[in-house]
């Protein structure tokens, strides 16, 4: 699997920390900037990565800005994009359990290293339980496609 992974100036040390955890669990990233801590504005980079995962070029992506809610608002705006801001481990299992999201969105002002690793292992590890859950999805598929029109 190969991860798009994005941040702002506020998150870039995260995103540099959790790009170094995957690469040593063997999961191949990508990384759509920004590639320093000077500031930047959080659009440019959501965009980047969000568009890529709504098209299909990758199945999963990470963002990370100083609250993640910039982040998360800028890649929900994409069609097919569930893009879920997690603080901790359970909301990453419940986001990919009950919503199937393939965006996982992180504070950098508000995770430290560690914890994120356990939120991102988390979220990988946990699988879609479908059922139910399939058929709020669809919904959201339908909203998205009446939407876009």
């Amino acid at each position: 699997m190969r991860i798009i992974i994005g941040s702002d100036h506020a998150g870039f040390a995260l995103k540099e920390s959790i790009k170094g955890f995957l690469s040593s669990a063997g999961v191949r990233t990508f990384d759509a900037g920004t590639h320093r801590d000077e500031s930047v504005d959080y659009p440019d980079y959501g965009v980047l990565a969000a568009g890529r995962v709504s098209s299909g070029e990758f199945e999963k992506g990470i963002l990370v800005c100083g609250s993640g809610v910039g982040m998360a608002i800028v890649a929900n705006k994409f069609p097919g994009v569930r893009a879920a801001l997690c603080l901790d481990e359970e909301t990453a299992r419940l986001s990919r359990q009950h919503n199937d999201s393939n965006i996982l969105v992180l504070a950098g002002r508000k995770t430290e290293a560690a914890a994120a690793e356990r939120i991102v292992k988390t979220w990988l590890e946990t699988p879609f339980e479908g059922g139910r859950h399939q058929k709020r999805l669809d919904k959201i598929r339908e909203l998205e496609q009446k939407l876009c029109k």
